[in-house]
């Protein structure tokens, strides 16, 4: 009872295809792959050009500039 047999895969796979069809399933499958090689170029990408993240806060500030905020009090649980 632990573990699914090939012909429990098979008879999911052919639910899945009568209930989504070959061209949905295909489109789908390219889809994900366009992602996923989308992902890892944007991990390769990204490592290079990315900045500390300060920089980015520090670069926006004007000299002399008052950041106006509402504190928040710290409820104990």
């Amino acid at each position: 009872m632990g573990s699914f047999s090939i012909w429990h895969w098979l008879i999911v796979l052919l639910v899945v295809v009568l209930i989504f069809g070959t061209k949905k399933l295909k489109n789908l499958g390219s889809d994900l792959g366009g992602a996923v090689k989308g992902f890892k170029e944007g991990v390769k990408e990204g490592g290079d050009s990315v900045s500390p993240a300060g920089s980015t806060i520090d670069s926006k500030r004007v000299a002399g500039e008052t950041i106006d905020v509402d504190a928040k009090e710290k409820t104990p649980r």
